[in-house]
């Protein structure tokens, strides 16, 4: 169960090809229409390029960044012609993600040390933040992990019952105490039954809320604060879960979010249904949160991890 190390398998790649295929279809599409009639790179494309990017959902500040970049190897080659844009592009952003402290994953699997593992789920309402959590427990068990789920999203009863078919589902135990009750009652009894049962990983829904952050705030410091009772470094993750086919409106999410509690990861879901999986790049550079998962599809193993190099081999390739 190392952290790191080994490669996609080849059904991972083509799921993940998949995917990403309205994303890159869209990408070259206008990429092309970049650089037609073209012969190298020069200041007219770097502003249809600068377009190309930011209508893909890349993000404003994200795309100067890639910009400058070319434009630095533009005046350091002399010349560079438009059939080597994509190559260009391609290393720039794989270069980009390497510098937002995400690291490639191969599998499912957690440091070791912490015992259990907590995680700390966040995400508004519709992201799939439900959805992840029991594809992910799904993903643990297989791996050789003692699962818990806590239903902590108390104020939603679909949350809850959605919750228990997951673990029903999977084959792992959700500590639930029903709708309207105190999340972090029920963060600490799950957290709770971990230790007492040895489970590898808890992993505690929460209330999708932002509309007014000092409750939100208050509520996850709270169910932070009741989990150290047993666990006294939980939770070892906050994760928040975005809605990629949201573009730019996950990006204000996650501006919210950060502000309302620390976010140690982010899982990016729905990238299987929008043109918008430039998205992830924009997150990833502008909050430099490592990206842990991606959803690709609806299957159980449709969310997988996140591996830069597979990500944007995938985005680029013909």
């Amino acid at each position: 169960m190392a952290l790191f190390g080994g490669l996609f398998s080849k059904e991972k790649k083509e799921s993940l090809d998949k995917g990403l295929e309205k994303t890159k279809e869209s990408l070259f599409t206008k990429l092309g229409k970049a650089v037609v009639g073209k012969s190298k790179v020069d200041d007219e494309v770097l502003d249809e390029l600068e377009e190309v990017l930011i209508t893909s959902d890349v993000g404003v500040d994200t795309t100067i960044k890639i910009i400058q970049r070319i434009e630095e190897r533009v005046a350091r080659d002399k010349y560079l012609g438009v059939d080597e844009l994509d190559k260009i592009l391609k290393e720039e952003i794989a270069a980009l993600l390497s510098e937002n402290n995400t690291q490639d994953l191969a599998e499912f699997s957690i440091p070791t040390g912490a015992k259990p593992y907590v995680i700390m789920v966040v995400g508004v309402n519709g992201v799939g933040k439900t959805t992840t959590i029991g594809k992910l427990s799904a993903q643990f068990k297989k791996a050789g992990y003692n699962v818990v789920l806590g239903a902590a999203d108390t104020f939603r009863a679909a949350a809850v019952d959605q919750l228990i078919l997951w673990g029903e589902r999977v084959g792992v135990p959700v500590i639930s105490k029903g709708m309207n009750t105190d999340p972090s009652a029920v963060a600490f009894e799950a957290v709770e039954y971990g230790v007492k049962n040895n489970a590898d990983v808890v992993i505690i829904d929460t209330a999708g809320r932002l509309h007014n952050k000092v409750n939100l705030m208050n509520e996850l410091t709270k169910i932070k604060r009741v989990m150290q009772k047993f666990v006294e470094t939980a939770p070892h993750d906050v994760m928040l879960v975005l809605d990629g086919s949201t573009g730019q409106n996950a990006m204000i999410q996650a501006k919210e979010f950060t502000k309302a509690t620390e976010v140690t990861s982010l899982a990016i879901t729905k990238l299987d249904g929008t043109a918008k999986g430039g998205v992830v790049i924009g997150i990833s550079d502008a909050f430099k949160i490592p990206v842990r998962y991606i959803g690709v599809g609806e299957k159980v193993d449709d969310l997988q991890v996140f591996n830069k190099g597979e990500f944007v081999d995938s985005l680029f390739k013909k």
